[in-house]
């Protein structure tokens, strides 16, 4: 072992490999290492400017004992950033510390010299690099100690139960629904954020903890130390980067639906809305309003005038989305000239396909800055230019045929190796032209994200999701996870995704209470894919959109008229909440705090805050009880210290208990904090 002090950052060098630790931000270390001769010099998520920290390194001998009543000294290294420290023993094992207490270690178990508890003859390492057999890179697993009384939230959004990830397994890859985000919040008081877009694994168990790159040219990771998860989200989004000011005009209700076919359809549905009395803010045009996926155009016979659209949507104050897909049909006007160009993702063998629904397509490659700038061009010619507000940016991450991603490459490399990062590339293609003709804050719907996507401009949705209350519930946790990995912008689809039968009384009552939820979300989007599909297409000969099926009509009044009355009511509680959820956005563009909140956010100090998943605050004001099941017309409700009124009919309760709520159909269980 070799220590350096490389102006003010810890170098060690090990059996081949360098690691180096030093100072990135405020009470927070990154720490790379690599078997090359250098580092990258990819930031990934790293990408804000960060101050000058005042790191101190010492590099001290240490007496060991060996044995046989001898001692000798080892080298041993530290390096502190305000409440950090990192310590680095003489075979490489580095250990966190939190002002005086142990944080995290890393897990080794092999025989090192001594006769510590570490030095076993399993030959199992901290830091395990592998060579890919025929390639120049390596596999990456790095293990941890494990505290059996640590939680752990975060990581962005998997679709289960679970929402303290101690003991979950978690794959390190994009999927519809699936969105990993490596950034993780322990109840023990440190951040860590897994600063590697390669697909892997991270496994959080009883026994040890581990991080899996399954190819990766470097390990990269950064951690930081605080008190509350207030503090650990305002260290983390300091050094990934802020949300930008959510635009007022878009804090209401957002119209959707699989989909509408037409120009006609939109502006009748605009049109009602406008009748009813209620404000949308945006109306989402989704897929097939085009004529092959990847001409990026409306199909003229069913969009006319797509420019004469719009102006009236903006004469009533609408904003107008509309769905881009990365994925480019062999029938598309652009596919050749783009394979030509190599703006495509290609295969490492087999056929040149990557998604099969609805045609023979290669998705694009965001990573290649001409591939950017093609589609940005298309787009700008077919949907910006005639005044199209916003971009849908669904299968953004990418939606593969096959999630074989050993068989795919993008033009910075393997996807094995960057393939996380590509939701964020792609969600580029757009930002940084919008950003760049300046025309007020970016607002973009995405399915994926990655660490910093909140700096982009993404509104991240939770794809495509049953329409079950478990799901639903499954929602709730995801959320709240997304929020703690510094994704505030998230929203779901209103009752789920995918329905059977509207008409169904137990959809309808599920459609309620999710509806209620959503009100007291980021942001309230109707959507959906809604059966039974008995309407006829509209040309069943056309390749574009006519042929394609729609779902049910899914606007409030679609559901009866006594659902639409709730559905109204909340609205109007939308409305009112105006300035309280201009408040909530404020907060995470300065400190990256999520709208909606785990109870142990707003009440760290409240151990059994730590346990709750199944309510949550929206800001730091309302206490939100969704109703998770069917038929449940009362529920439990955890009231933390103070003081708490209830909503639906003003009367008040004293904290740190637990309270039964009647919850009717009509009404979700709200508490105010006083």
């Amino acid at each position: 072992m070799r220590f350096e002090n490389d102006h003010g950052a810890l170098v060690f060098y090990h059996q081949g490999e360098t690691v180096r630790i030093e100072a990135w931000g405020k009470d927070a270390l990154r720490v790379r290492s690599t078997m090359f001769s250098q580092f990258t010099g990819n930031d990934w998520a790293l990408t804000e400017e960060v101050a000058d920290s005042q790191a101190t390194v010492t590099i001290e001998e240490e007496p060991h004992w060996v044995g046989d009543g001898t001692t000798d000294t080892r080298e041993i290294a530290a390096i502190t950033n305000g409440r950090i420290r990192a310590v680095v023993n003489f075979v490489g094992i580095i250990s966190y510390y939190k002002d005086d207490k142990l944080v995290l270690r890393e897990y080794f178990r092999s025989y090192d010299g001594t006769l510590s508890k570490e030095s076993r003859c399993l030959k199992v390492v901290n830091r395990e690099w592998k060579g890919i057999i025929g390639g120049s890179d390596y596999s990456l697993n790095l293990k941890f100690e494990s505290s059996r009384d640590e939680k752990i939230f975060g990581m962005g959004q998997y679709q289960q139960a679970d929402m303290d990830l101690k003991g979950c397994v978690l794959e390190l890859a994009q999927r519809n629904s699936q969105i990993s985000v490596p950034f993780a919040v322990s109840s023990l008081g440190y951040g860590f954020l897994w600063n590697n877009p390669a697909v892997g694994r991270v496994t959080f168990g009883k026994n040890y903890s581990e991080w899996i790159a399954r190819s990766t040219k470097e390990m990269d990771y950064w951690i930081t130390a605080a008190d509350t998860p207030k503090e650990i989200l305002a260290n983390y989004t300091a050094v990934t980067g802020h949300a930008e000011m959510f635009p007022e005009d878009l804090m209401g209700l957002w119209q959707c639906k699989l989909r509408y076919r037409t120009q006609d359809e939109v502006l009748t549905v605009a049109r009602q809305y406008q009748k009813e009395g209620i404000k949308i803010d945006q109306i989402v045009i989704d897929f097939f309003h085009w004529t092959v996926q990847g001409d990026w155009k409306f199909d003229e016979k069913y969009w006319p005038d797509p420019k004469a659209m719009v102006d009236e949507l903006h004469a009533m104050g609408i904003k107008v989305i509309v769905s881009v897909w990365p994925s480019v049909d062999r029938k598309s006007e652009n596919f050749w000239p783009m394979m030509e160009k190599g703006l495509l993702i290609k295969t490492e063998r087999g056929a040149a396909q990557t998604y099969d629904y609805q045609g023979d397509c290669v998705e694009i490659d965001p990573f290649n800055p001409k591939t950017r700038q093609y589609v940005w061009e298309v787009c700008k010619k077919n949907y910006y230019d005639f005044g199209i507000d916003a971009f849908w940016l669904d299968n953004s991450e990418p939606d593969y045929g096959v999630y074989d991603f050993e068989n795919y490459r993008y033009c910075d490399g393997p996807a094995l190796q960057i393939s996380n990062i590509y939701p964020q590339m792609y969600s580029r293609v757009f930002y940084d032209e919008m950003s760049r003709l300046g025309n007020g804050p970016v607002v973009n719907l995405l399915r994926c994200a990655w660490a910093g996507s909140q700096k982009y401009g993404n509104v991240v949705w939770s794809g495509d999701v049953p329409s079950t209350f478990e799901a639903f519930a499954d929602q709730l946790q995801c959320g709240l996870n997304m929020g703690l990995a510094g994704i505030p912008w998230w929203t779901t689809d209103v009752g789920g995704f995918m329905t059977d039968d509207v008409g169904d009384p137990d959809f309808r009552q599920l459609l309620i209470r999710w509806y209620q939820f959503a009100v007291y979300s980021a942001v309230l989007r109707m959507h959906g894919d809604r059966g039974p599909y008995n309407i006829p297409a509209l040309d069943e000969r056309d390749w574009g959109g006519g042929y394609l099926h729609t779902g049910q009509p899914n606007e409030l009044w679609s559901y009866g008229e006594d659902n639409y009355a709730i559905m109204k009511k909340y609205y109007d509680i939308r409305i009112s909440m105006h300035d309280y959820i201009k408040k909530l956005y404020e907060e995470a563009h300065v400190n990256g705090s999520p709208l909606i909140r785990a109870m142990f956010y707003e009440f760290p100090r409240d151990g059994r805050c730590w346990e709750l998943q199944d309510q949550y605050m929206f800001g730091d004001k309302y206490l939100v009880a969704p109703i998770l099941h069917l038929n449940q017309f009362e529920r439990e409700v955890y009231l933390p210290e103070g003081r708490w009124k209830l909503t639906s009919t003003g009367e008040t309760y004293d904290g740190s208990c637990t309270v039964t709520v009647a919850a009717p159909i009509e009404y979700m269980p709200v508490f105010e904090r006083m």
